[in-house]
Formats: structure tokens, C-alpha cells, sequence
């Protein structure tokens, strides 16, 4: 597949999990991809994981919590045709055991670092009158889910962005949409996600490489007519009602 070919992709947060592995799967497909995140020895790793399967990739250190490695990322980064906004910080526990420089990360890291680069990069492709910026949010900006209140508030304050970027820069071209994980095999303990198995219509947790699969078909032609969405991509969590009955995992 060369549906990316001759396009130059910037993936956040793309030294792990959903991240590297939207990273992989664009440069699969043809795309110059940028990896970028704090951990530089991360970032070699996947740089030469894309490189090794006849990909091209770059690292760019990057630390978006800082406005000033925003800025150089989005220098650095060139004429970006394709934007994943997938960096994300998150605490979680109840609302009164967040501290304000919890609150101040999540906020800086999952809005702020999306408004700005999205800012910074979006113009630019609405002047070459094409191009696509994909952000990770989250199923839970839908659903109400205890301990978890201010990284579900930034989450769907990223489906807002969302709906109004993709009115402001769609009609020269740019869509704008976004991908909604539900639980996700990352960094969180197996045990924690796995009580979740149950609740899902297709009863398992994903794979980074489902979520990236929905991101690379939104940044390619087979996406080219949508624009706005928020796309779940949580086996039908977020879609149907609980059982009634417990249901064992499979």
C-alpha cells in the first residue's frame, strides 16, 4: 500500500503504544513520518523499526507541555501533510486527590499542545488546499467514568476542536476528525483493562495496532468525504447498554 506516498506525516506521542504504532502503520504506507515524544532512545527504536521495514521516519524530540517545543516541532516538522495528535497526559482518582499540577499537565498536554500545533500546522495545509488532522480523544469524553473527571473533560474538549476546526479548515480542504479508544492494551495494567472485557460487544481489549488502522484510514483516500467525526473504536463499548447480567470474559 502507497496510498501515503509522497506525503509527510507528524505523529505526538509516537514512541509507544497507539502512537508508534500509527507511526508504523503510515510509514507502511507510504508516508515520511516524523516520531516525536520525550524519550529519545524510544524514538530511535521505532525510527529503526520503520526504517527496517522500508520505511522513511525521523526523530524530533519534543516535549508538549512546553509551548517552546511546540513551536520548534511544528519548524522542524516541515510541510506536514497528515497531523496525529495522539500525545496525551492522564491521573486518574478521585477529583479532590488531583493536584493542580495534575490538573495544569492534563490541560497543557492533551488541550493546550493540540490547540497549538494544530494551529501552527492547519494553515499551512489549508494554504497547499489539502490535508488531514487526526486527534486521539477518548471514550471517556462520552460516557460518565469515576476517578477520571478532568482527563475525560480534556478529551471532549478535543471532540469540540474537532467539530470546529473541521468547519473552519474544511472548506479549503483540510479535514479535520477523531478517534475514540476505549480500553486499549498500553501502559495500563492487563488486569485493570481486562475487567472491561465483559462490557465489550466483541468481548476483548484492543490492540494499538486497531486504533492505528481507523487513524491511517482517515488519513488516506478511503477517509477523503468525512470530516467532523468523532469515530469510536472500542468494539461497541460506548454503543450498546451493559448486560444485565455478568458475562463471562472470554
Amino acid at each position: 500500500m502507497n496510498d501515503l506516498a509522497g506525503m509527510t506525516a507528524l505523529v505526538t506521542g509516537s514512541t509507544t503504544g497507539i502512537g508508534r504504532a500509527t507511526a508504523v502503520a503510515l510509514a507502511a504506507r507510504g508516508a515520511s513520518v516524523v516520531v516525536t515524544g520525550r524519550n529519545a532512545q524510544r524514538g530511535a527504536e521505532v525510527v529503526e523499526k520503520i526504517r527496517a521495514d522500508g520505511g522513511a521516519a525521523r526523530f524530533v524530540a519534543a516535549d508538549l507541555t512546553r509551548q517552546e517545543d511546540i513551536a520548534r516541532l511544528a519548524q522542524d516538522a516541515g510541510a506536514v501533510d497528515v497531523l496525529v495528535n495522539n500525545a496525551a497526559v492522564a491521573s486518574f482518582g478521585p477529583s479532590a486527590s488531583i493536584t493542580i499540577e495534575q490538573y495544569d499537565a492534563m490541560l497543557e498536554g492533551n488541550l493546550r499542545a493540540v490547540y497549538l500545533l494544530t494551529a501552527a500546522l492547519a494553515p499551512r495545509m489549508a494554504e497547499r488546499g489539502s490535508g488531514s488532522v487526526i486527534n486521539v480523544s477518548s471514550g471517556s469524553a462520552q460516557v460518565g467514568d469515576d476517578n477520571n473527571a478532568v482527563y475525560a473533560a480534556t478529551k471532549g474538549a478535543v471532540n469540540a476542536l474537532t467539530r470546529a476546526w473541521a468547519a473552519e479548515y474544511g472548506p479549503a480542504g483540510v479535514r479535520v476528525n477523531a478517534v475514540a479508544p476505549g480500553p486499549v492494551y498500553t501502559g495500563v495494567p492487563v488486569e485493570y483493562l481486562d475487567r472491561y472485557i465483559p462490557l465489550i460487544p466483541l468481548r476483548r481489549v484492543a490492540q494499538p495496532e486497531d486504533v492505528a488502522e481507523v487513524i491511517a484510514f482517515l488519513a488516506g483516500p478511503g477517509g477523503s468525504y468525512v470530516n467532523g467525526a468523532t469515530i469510536p473504536v472500542d468494539g461497541g463499548l460506548t454503543a450498546v447498554e451493559p448486560p444485565k447480567q455478568p458475562v463471562a470474559a472470554a
